[in-house]
């Protein structure tokens, strides 16, 4: 049986209640993959090994993507998961009082393990973060879940040295590309039953043999003020600020955006390739996201190039497409073709505006 079938039977996909296995510890910095099997497990990294008899159901969303992953409903059990729900920062403390001294910060769409509750408060571990947050600011039960699994994506990260990357579902298809071991791409779909899996390959469909992959759901997780304070001097020190919301930055950075929508919308039309560059924009500003675009294409688990290593070696190559060079600058320049919207992914039938090969929402 395949590798991925197995992984699959073992989590239950993505399950409608996940039960929580190991910390999330998701924070991927910028060059490196050092902590690359501690992305590994997405949901599985939110299963708990004390449950034994787990069986879950099948989430909706995941029948959407067709990714096979039903399994017949025993019993409902509550999840330990946590969502944060919040429009901007959520502050994590070392105890259960707002006296307390702050640990970290939960950013919209970021989430958790719970730990302990207790008058109103919730202990959990979200990454590196471990402390309490206010009830009032989370999501808990069939509500995280269904937050988690809205904004959390399946991810393949590929287990053999070179990878073909296929136009079509068969061996004989025109290959439209390689990927090297332990690079992570977005997956549209899983055929188990034909043993190939679909992926978001530089905005188009790739297919990649389900043999030679793991598949995995990622959540974001927060920030440690220590991880926050590192950020921000190295920021500081590259002279990176905003201005009344056009964003001045230096040329590094303008092109760590490009390289950035490059590898999300390459193969797009440039109104997609400017809609990802207004996306990260709009969580510059925003105030639920790192406020500045290092902080934002590098937090855990959102954008899979950062992960993967990918960006950066599109970045150090130096060999960045004219038009996303562009769009990186207009969208730098204050433009959005996608008002405020702070999402995107492969077009998959959710609702939101459709640009190219993704929906924007």
């Amino acid at each position: 049986m395949a590798k991925s079938r197995r992984l699959f039977i073992a989590v239950s996909g993505l399950a409608l209640f996940l039960f929580l296995t190991v910390q999330m510890n998701m924070t991927v910095r910028a060059g490196s993959n050092e902590n690359l099997s501690d992305l590994r497990g997405g949901v599985a990294a939110l299963l708990n090994p004390d449950v034994t008899n787990s069986t879950e159901i099948v989430n909706a969303k995941a029948m959407e993507l067709n990714l096979d992953l039903w399994q017949e409903e025993k019993e409902e059990r509550m999840s330990n998961l946590v969502m944060a729900n919040v429009k901007s920062a959520l502050n994590v403390r070392s105890d259960a009082s707002e006296e307390a001294e702050k640990v970290g910060k939960l950013y919209k769409d970021c989430g958790g393990t719970i730990l302990d509750r207790r008058g109103g408060w919730t202990k959990l571990q979200s990454g590196n973060i471990v402390g309490w947050a206010s009830d009032e600011y989370l999501l808990f039960g069939e509500d995280a879940i269904n937050l988690a699994n809205d904004v959390g994506k399946m991810i393949a990260t590929i287990n053999t040295e070179t990878l073909r990357v296929r136009k079509e579902p068969n061996t004989d298809a025109e290959v439209c590309g390689l990927l090297p071991k332990g690079e992570i791409v977005e997956v549209i779909s899983n055929d188990e039953e034909n043993g190939w899996v679909c992926i978001d390959y530089e905005g188009s469909d790739g297919y990649v043999s389900s043999e030679y992959v793991e598949l995995d759901f990622l959540i974001d997780a927060g920030e440690t003020m220590e991880e926050i304070k590192a950020r921000e001097a190295a920021e500081a020190e590259a002279k990176r600020h905003v201005n009344y919301g056009v964003y001045t930055t230096d040329a590094d950075t303008t092109l760590l955006l490009a390289a950035l929508i490059q590898c999300e919308a390459g193969g797009e039309p440039y109104e997609g390739q400017l809609a990802v560059g207004a996306v990260v924009m709009n969580r510059v500003r925003s105030g639920a996201y790192p406020d500045s675009i290092h902080g934002v294409i590098y937090a855990s688990g959102q954008f899979t190039p950062a992960m993967s290593g990918r960006l950066n070696r599109v970045y150090d190559s130096g060999k960045i497409y004219d038009s996303c060079i562009r769009a990186a600058e207009e969208a730098l320049s204050g433009v959005s073709n996608v008002g405020d919207m702070t999402h995107f992914r492969r077009n998959n039938g959710r609702e939101g505006l459709v640009i190219g090969n993704h929906v924007f929402y």
